[in-house]
């Protein structure tokens, strides 16, 4: 098995509220992914909930092996909402790994 971690920082908004929505729309946009994306084994997403570290969202997906894992990259329903995402991204960190 393949766990796939991300970590997003968000450029700053004009509110901590608009923010929030934003972060609350993106984690819908991710969760809905397991419906459509076969590829993902598990998916959890969070909202950092401590004010004092630097990332926004975190993702942790799991894939049966590294080819499910490009095919999750690869997907277009992926691909969609990596796009969204991007529009509102300042930042973005990785790690894949066996376990």
């Amino acid at each position: 098995m393949v766990k796939h971690v991300l970590l997003f920082k968000l450029k700053p908004m004009e509110s901590v509220e608009t923010k929030k929505e934003i972060m609350e729309l993106i984690k819908s946009k991710l969760l809905a992914l397991k419906l459509m994306v076969p590829a993902i084994e598990t998916i959890e997403v969070g909202i950092n909930e401590n004010p004092s570290e630097s990332f926004d969202i975190a993702l942790i997906s799991t894939h049966k092996d590294w080819d499910a894992l490009k095919e999750y990259r690869d997907d277009p329903n992926h691909v969609e909402v990596a796009k969204f995402i991007g529009q509102y991204r300042e930042e973005r960190a990785c790690a894949d790994f066996t376990f």
